[in-house]
């Protein structure tokens, strides 16, 4: 694949890197990266990753615009109030750069479909916001060896780590089984400030172009912690656990497992 003369005007910050060039902008436009969430985090996600030419991009979500999303989901808009959230971003990413296509799956992301929705691409970025979404995704790339990054918002402050399966920690190292239901809040319930979530995806994204590059270090075994209040960010090692469920020794779990269907819902 060659660049066109536009092609190298677009990317041509990109190409003046000698860690990305023309070469590595290539690798871009190859890329195959799938998105769990059209929302806070999936939004920035996909902005920057279109922004940046990665060349094919698949982001689910089954949920609509409401009027409170716009604070900070800022791939969407008042005028598509009621519009599917993945339909809305698809439109979003392709108008920002036609070399990226966006496909838009407006269902929900279950452990009968996960696994086929995921394995056309090359890396998985988790914009969720309920604890069953995060281990089924945590456990669905575990499985098939799909590269992960994670990222968490809640109130002031988000997180951000990246899983490699094989190569380090998995989030069940972290947190073995899902907290019970109601007990940490949702943003809808305890709330979040509207930029927070441009950072954090914003860090997802550039661990997502790292790994396209093969670039840099990803914050495999580490988590990145981000406090708005205190503008602080600070690292807490996570190391790959030898009694990990999933990725362990002995792992137990080898099939997804199954969650009630209301502690399910995706509620980007």
């Amino acid at each position: 694949m060659e660049l066109t003369d536009e092609q190298i005007h677009r990317y041509s910050r990109h190409i003046i890197l000698p860690e990305v060039g023309g070469k590595g902008q290539k690798r871009l436009l190859s890329a195959r990266v799938f998105i769990v969430g059209a929302g806070g985090l999936g939004c920035p996600v996909g902005y920057y990753l279109a922004a940046a030419g990665v060349g094919t991009i698949g982001i689910i979500d089954n949920d609509t615009i409401e009027l409170s999303n716009l604070q900070r989901q800022i791939a969407h808009s008042t005028e598509r109030l009621g519009m599917n959230k993945a339909e809305s971003a698809k439109k979003t990413f392709e108008a920002l750069n036609p070399d990226v296509k966006v496909t838009a799956i407006k269902e929900r992301i279950t452990r009968d479909n996960i696994l086929d929705l995921i394995k056309g691409y090359d890396i998985v970025v988790d914009g969720s916001d309920n604890f069953p979404t995060r281990y089924l995704v945590n456990d669905a790339c575990v499985l098939s060896g799909k590269p992960l990054v994670s990222g968490a918002i809640l109130r002031f402050e988000g997180q951000v780590t990246t899983i490699l399966p094989g190569d380090g920690h998995c989030y069940r190292c972290l947190f073995e089984q899902p907290p019970p239901p109601g007990l940490v809040p949702s943003c809808q319930e305890a709330g979040v400030l509207g930029a927070l979530p441009g950072i954090i995806g914003g860090l997802q994204a550039m661990e997502v172009l790292k790994l396209i590059l093969g670039k840099g270090e990803p914050l495999k075994n580490q988590m990145l912690i981000y406090n708005a209040l205190t503008t602080t960010f600070r690292k807490v090692k996570v190391p790959k656990n030898p009694g990990c469920p999933v990725c362990g020794e002995n792992p137990n779990i080898t099939e997804l497992q199954d969650y009630e269907a209301d502690y399910c819902e995706m509620r980007f």
